[in-house]
Formats: structure tokens, sequence, C-alpha cells
């Protein structure tokens, strides 16, 4: 983390520092009262607009958010709050700052009339920013964000964010069409795909351990997507790491969306690594990809293996990891490789009976006549193949 020292000027001359403290400190007694920011003046898209950074305590008085109620956008300037999403973001801050790592949230984004704050220029963009007690904001993007930090502040958790400030970008328009248009327009964002963000994850739990997978298993070594949603064939990608990051979930919680975060990394990335290099070294329909190194893997090898064999797709890896964690024995970080055999012994393709009506099922108008079948991913389709496999390996 870098230090900044306070007791330093890093080479700014004392006069200097001297005369600066005189410009600014009559500013901040005069206007004692009221709500002084340091800030900095932009412009963007033909609009004036302020930087400012606002202490936590101050938020909850300074902002104010108006979502849209019953069903109508003209009854508020920002979007209806989605239930759960503020929680959402304070367990994200309490968690980290439990742990001792670092936290970060974007830049708030509000409007108010120019007539309802007072601009004191100082030069070359510098100025403070004077914010009347009675004046609020209006937040433009960010209301869940506040909403987060304001329950904090008020609540038994006021510590973990009481020496935080957080920036606001000011946009010095009042009316509610713009706010509504400026919300609109900063959405326009692309949602980014989950093995992205998976990939630019903190190298722990669910995440490390996928990361270790992809580098030390051969199967998804050199074969596995780690930025777009959707493997290409004609790249040689066979999974993606969202594909892998659900099979681990599985394989230790038997829930794809567990982050795992309580299991040490290096001991489950260990026994799980193993179990699956046995696995599918064992597996006569994933020996052929398992053996090769992608630069030996053709195009046509690739496109066969995932449209024939239900481990060359996601919710053929989901079934895998609920099936091997029923081979887990926790206490010891080891599979039981009897069962994992057992498993592997099984025939994968998509032709098995065992699959039929339960993930795959017969498309009575294919578009490859040779290729009828068509994937259901739903829970309960996985739930049955899963345990339909129990029950034939007398698992039950």
């Amino acid at each position: 983390m870098a230090q900044i020292n306070k007791d330093s000027n890093s080479g700014f001359p004392s006069e200097m520092d001297a005369q600066f403290r005189k410009l600014i400190e009559p500013i901040f007694s005069e206007y004692y009262r009221e709500r002084c920011y340091p800030g900095l003046i932009f412009t963007q898209g033909k609009r004036t607009m302020l930087q400012i950074n606002v202490p936590a305590r101050d938020l909850p008085a300074l902002l104010q958010a108006k979502p849209s109620i019953n069903n109508d956008p003209d009854t508020g300037k920002n979007r209806p709050e989605v239930q759960g999403h503020a929680n959402e973001i304070k367990e994200y801050i309490k968690e980290r700052f439990r742990k001792g790592k670092p936290w970060i949230l974007g830049t708030l984004t509000a409007n108010v009339a120019p007539d309802k704050v007072t601009i004191i220029e100082l030069g070359r963009g510098i100025c403070i920013v004077v914010i009347n007690r009675e004046v609020k904001l209006d937040i433009t993007d960010g209301q869940h964000r506040k909403r987060a930090i304001h329950e904090l502040i008020e609540g038994a958790d006021s510590q973990v964010v009481a020496n935080d400030d957080f920036p606001i970008t000011l946009v010095l328009e009042g009316g509610d069409s713009q706010c509504q248009t400026d919300f609109r327009d900063m959405a326009q964002t692309r949602q980014l795909d989950k093995s992205l963000l998976l990939s630019f994850g903190e190298f722990s739990g669910q995440v490390g351990i996928t990361k270790n997978l992809i580098d030390k298993v051969p199967m998804f070594s050199g074969k596995t997507e780690k930025i777009k949603a959707l493997p290409s064939s004609k790249h040689k990608l066979i999974y993606t790491t969202n594909y892998i990051a659900k099979l681990v979930s599985c394989v230790f919680a038997d829930d794809p969306s567990n982050n795992l975060q309580d299991y040490d990394v290096d001991e489950a990335s260990e026994s799980l690594i193993n179990c699956l290099n046995k696995f599918f070294s064992e597996c006569s329909n994933t020996q052929g990809i398992f053996d090769q190194d992608v630069e030996k893997l053709t195009v046509y090898e690739v496109n066969a293996f995932k449209e024939d064999c239900l481990l060359g797709v996601s919710v053929g890896l989901e079934i895998l990891g609920r099936l091997l964690h029923c081979t887990y024995v926790a206490d010891g970080y080891y599979f039981n490789e009897e069962k994992v055999s057992q498993l592997a012994q099984l025939d994968w393709s998509r032709e098995n009976p065992l699959w039929k009506d339960n993930v795959v099922r017969i498309d009575a108008k294919p578009k490859n006549p040779d290729q009828p079948y068509k994937i259901s991913v739903g829970a309960g389709a996985v739930a049955t193949a899963v345990k339909i496999v129990k029950m034939q390996l007398g698992w039950l």
C-alpha cells in the first residue's frame, strides 16, 4: 500500500506551502458551518463537472437517491433499487475488512443545480466546493453503493468505513430528464464475461484452485478460454474458466456457485489435480484429448469431442463435479481412487442411454441428422443424471 509522508512536502517549497495554507484556510473558516471540499473543475461532453472526495460520515446527509417506483421511470431520477444489491456491497466490504485486504468502490455520480453550490476557483482547475447544509445531491449512478455506505456508517460496523473517503463526480445540472439520460448513458457498458472476471479474481478459494487446475491438468491446459463466455473450437479451445470453476465448486461443496473461501488452495488443488489427471487418463472418452498437447490437436478433433462427449460441455463437467463430490474424503484431502476409476469407466458419450431424457434429449428436427442430440442444462436434469449414475454404480 502506498504511503504518503504527511510531514514532507516532497520538494514543495515551505514558503509556497505557507502561502497555499494562507489562501485556503480563510475559506474553510468562513464556511465552517457548511460542507467544504477541495475539488477539481473539468469539462466533458460540453458540460462543467466537479470531482470531490467526501468522508464516509458525510454521505448519508449529502446524497439522496430518487429511485423510480410503481413501474414508472418518470417518478425518479434513477432506476428502481435492486433488492439485495446494497447488502452484497456491504458484505463485500466487510469481508475484505475482516481479512485485512484492500477493497474498492467505483466513483459515485450526482447532479445538482449550479446555483445550489458555491465554487471558489483557485486556478488551474483547482477549487473549493461549498455545499450548503440544506442541499442534497441527486445520485445519478451509485445509489446502491450509497445505501451500503449509509447502512455501514449508521450500523454496528461503522468502523469498517469510518476513515474512508469516497469520490463523487458532480454534474452541474439539476433537471430530472438529464439525470435519467445520464444514467442510461453510463449503463451502456458491455457486461463482462464470467470467465474474464474469474481470470482476474484473487488467488484464493474457488478462483485459486481453478487457476491451478488450468495450469496443471493437461485436459485443461492450453485448451481453456480465459476471457470470453464461450470456447472457440477454431482456436482449439474446449472449456472456459467458468466451466472449470463450477466443476471445482461442485467437487468440494456440491454447489456450482460456492466460492470456497475457507479452503486451503494448495491442498485442495493438489488433491483435485491428481484426481482429475487419474480420471481423464483412464476415461476412454477423454484419453485422446488428455494425452495430446494443444498444438498437436486438430480443429476437427476438438469439434468432434465437444459434439460427441458430454465432458466436452459445461453441464458434463458439472455432473462430473457432483459425482466426484461423493468420492471426496474432506478430512484427508483425498479422493477414493476406486470410485474415481468407476466414474472413468462410464461411457460419457452423448449416445449412452444413461444420459437419455435427463441432460441429453433427442431433437426431433436436428440441423445435423448425424447429431440429433440437444443438451439440457437445467438443475433438475443435472440432478436426475447424477442420481441415475449413483444408482448404476451402487452408490445409493
